[in-house]
């Protein structure tokens, strides 16, 4: 868990520090419709569509935004996404998982090795890297939810299979078949989550020095700033110094 929790922190530092989050919006309302359009555009009757809705509002997308990409999908719109998994190393062989949702695959896998390429990384073949990592369900709650107790317990009831809690937060950790499952139950004991959502969980680590990381990073913007792809996910570990430098 702790690398993946640095991650998010990382993640949380940089937003705050966006001043244009436009980018981000498009791709949270891709998501959001094309979970739509796979589905039921109700998100009481569409899991997927649920947790992309609440993603969305986790990332403060506006309402009227979120209505709009669901109306899309009932208008035709969204139906020749193709959703791409690519899978490569960076900087020091840390391994990265590049998640893309595209109309186009040629031109989405050319960008990412191109991206790759000239950040010192390798883009490899599918299942290069996949096996250090464990497709998992993630929610999270903030810390003034409930103490570290209360709320193992209530994940407990509720199926998950690991809690870490801190002074960021909680962050519950669950089968990926059965996210909708657990956040349902845990919603009904403490309440609407902060975020719900399928992750990448690193089982095999690669650490990584400043230098390291500062690559890694310009890496990881570099992909996340092309619109075709949707998140990044790197098994990265790094020492609390480090992170303070970044």
């Amino acid at each position: 868990m702790a690398g993946h929790s640095k991650w998010a922190n990382i993640q949380h530092r940089k937003g705050r520090q966006d001043a244009v989050r436009s980018k981000l919006f498009s791709k949270l309302s891709k998501e959001i419709t094309v979970a739509a359009k796979m589905g039921d555009p109700d998100p009481d009757k569409n899991p997927r569509l649920r947790m992309a809705v609440k993603e969305a509002k986790s990332n403060s997308v506006p309402k009227d935004v979120i209505d709009r990409a669901i109306k899309k999908s009932q208008a035709g719109e969204g139906d020749d996404y193709e959703e791409i998994r690519y899978e490569g190393y960076g900087p020091n062989g840390v391994a990265v998982i590049v998640e893309a949702m595209t109309d186009n695959r040629n031109r989405t896998a050319s960008t990412v090795r191109s991206t790759f390429t000239k950040n010192g990384g390798n883009l490899g073949e599918t299942g290069s890297v996949g096996f250090m990592f464990d497709r998992k369900g993630e929610i999270t709650y903030p810390a003034d939810v409930g103490d570290a107790d209360t709320v193992m317990m209530a994940a407990i009831e509720a199926g998950a299979e690991d809690v870490d809690s801190s002074e960021d937060g909680h962050v519950i950790i669950c089968a990926d078949t059965d996210l909708n499952e657990v956040a349902t139950a845990l919603e009904a004991e403490l309440g609407e989550s902060s975020s719900t959502k399928l992750i990448w969980q690193p089982t095999i680590t690669t650490d990584m020095d400043l230098e390291s990381m500062q690559k890694l990073m310009k890496l990881i913007d570099a992909l996340e700033d092309d619109d075709d792809v949707q998140r990044v996910t790197s098994n990265f570990e790094a020492s609390d110094e480090v992170m303070d430098q970044l």
